[in-house]
């Protein structure tokens, strides 16, 4: 891999890098505000924990594509499972 190469590969896991802390600042703001209006509005009525909830699901697997490189559903795995299937197929 020459100089430009990784130069490319280093920028998109810094691009990767900053698209998720800034999802990761969003939720937590909103869900900050959220509950600031549940308790304000509702308070014996919780329900901004669902949009927590949820969300969160998408956080956490933002941080997996993120931060386990594409071994979980990525580039990586992807790459690995054809290989698998090109492998079981020659030796039929």
């Amino acid at each position: 891999m020459d100089e430009q190469e990784r130069y490319a590969h280093a920028k998109r896991q810094v691009e990767e890098l900053r698209g998720f802390y800034m999802h990761l600042a969003v939720y937590i703001a909103v869900n900050l505000l959220l509950f600031a209006i549940n308790m304000v509005t509702s308070p014996g009525a919780l329900w901004f924990y669902w949009v927590t909830i949820f969300w969160g699901i998408g956080v956490v697997f933002h941080a997996l594509g993120v931060f386990a490189g594409g071994r979980v559903f990525g580039r990586e795995w992807e790459e690995r499972k054809i290989r698998e299937i090109m492998e079981r197929e020659e030796r039929r």
